[in-house]
């Protein structure tokens, strides 16, 4: 695949970057704390809206559903952009890059109708009721029972490490329907109304100080039939979309962040003193600097093999599990580097606010969230390499 710009793909980019430097936020700066989340939600949802009235939410959207049918370079290009734009990220991300496209595959046209435009312009966030207690990346071994009442569902169960669930309007949850066939047939995908009584959530506090997650309990929600996503008994594969419209993410705009990152922790690693030295003068520390900027650059190869992949495919595969192992095992490494460099700085939550202190410990997630390392790792053998399932 040419990876160099077009024509059209240039004027994509140049309409784009003319858009975003008068409409881009000041950044929001400091910690967000449970006195200032409201504040910062409504800030998120401000700039979700600003996309959308722009033309510029769900750009990989058919056109028929408010999106702009862009091609997979020019959503790269987008991702890109806004992260090289200091843009925020966006609150309704779930919906747009998860919940949106599996919709729009799977969905009935009242669904459609229903759910996308409100998805596109933030204005209803959602959150993914896959992980359970007792299964996490395991998605097949669900618990939660869905009974058929007349034309509800009547669900009972428990949902754990839901993001945005403490403010989310509508979940897209696994439940299991058919008790007798093998598990992974007997599941049905519900779009769920998060405002049903019997459905409560309980933020989880994180070493990081973040409450993004969240246990959510079901008890006797009753929801309609209608909110079946796919077919009743198949949700297995319509959950199988979702994932891979999860683990597609092109990898540039996460590319862009990593890189700011690592120039600044260089940038650092000058003014920091190690015996008597910047640390930057250290053999070992320049040889661990020179080891990150090496496996950034492989990540940047790595997001082009993928973007020629799926352009060959039309597709989300098995490439989205290379590229969600590798930058997540990437970035723990690289921030462990900072913590060796910085030493007791690295710490601080009043040190450069604390960034390198929440950067450390948010990593530790990384390689649990979106499927497990050890699950890439199976997808990756079983999908790309052929080797027999692991049992």
């Amino acid at each position: 695949m040419d990876l160099n710009l077009t024509p059209s793909e240039q004027k994509f980019r140049d309409d784009f970057r003319a858009w975003l430097k008068p409409n881009v936020p000041a950044l929001w700066v400091g910690a967000v704390t449970s006195e200032n989340r409201d504040d910062h939600n409504a800030y998120l949802r401000k700039w979700q809206r600003t996309l959308f009235e722009g033309g510029w939410a769900g750009i990989s959207w058919p056109k028929q559903y408010g999106g702009r049918g862009a091609t997979l370079m020019e959503q790269a290009i987008f991702q890109e952009d806004l992260a090289l734009a200091d843009a925020p990220h966006l609150i309704g991300t779930i919906g747009l890059s998860l919940v949106g496209p599996t919709i729009i595959a799977l969905g009935t046209e009242e669904q459609k109708r229903r759910y996308l435009p409100p998805i596109l312009a933030g204005d209803e966030i959602w959150c993914q009721g896959f992980s359970e207690p007792n299964a996490g990346s395991d998605l097949a071994s669900v618990g939660s029972k869905a009974i058929r009442d007349g034309e509800d569902f009547i669900v009972n169960g428990q949902k754990i490490w839901t993001s945005f669930a403490q403010m989310a309007d509508f979940c897209l949850s696994l439940v299991r329907t058919d008790f007798e066939s093998p598990k992974h047939k007997g599941i049905t995908c519900l779009l769920v109304d998060m405002r049903t009584p019997g459905i409560s959530v309980r933020p989880l506090r994180q070493m990081s100080g973040d409450s993004g997650f969240n246990e959510v309990f079901f008890s006797n929600v009753r929801v309609p039939l209608t909110q079946v996503l796919g077919q009743v008994n198949s949700g297995w594969s319509t959950a199988m979309t979702a994932l891979m419209n999860e683990r597609a993410n092109l990898g540039t705009g996460i590319q862009v962040l990593f890189k700011r990152n690592l120039s600044a922790l260089i940038a650092r690693s000058r003014t920091v003193d190690r015996n008597g030295q910047p640390a930057s003068s250290d053999p070992v520390v320049r040889q661990k600097l020179a080891q990150a900027y090496l496996e950034l650059e492989i990540l940047r190869l790595n997001t082009n093999r993928a973007l020629t992949s799926l352009s060959k495919s039309g597709t989300p595969g098995a490439e989205g599990s290379i590229q969600k192992l590798y930058w997540s095992e990437m970035n723990q490494r690289t921030q462990q580097i900072a913590q060796e460099i910085l030493g007791p700085y690295g710490q601080l939550s009043d040190f450069d606010n604390g960034s390198w202190q929440y950067g450390y410990l948010r990593t530790r997630g990384n390689t649990i969230e979106a499927g497990t390392s050890e699950i890439q790792r199976n997808i990756i053998a079983e999908r790309v390499l052929g080797l027999p399932k692991s049992y």
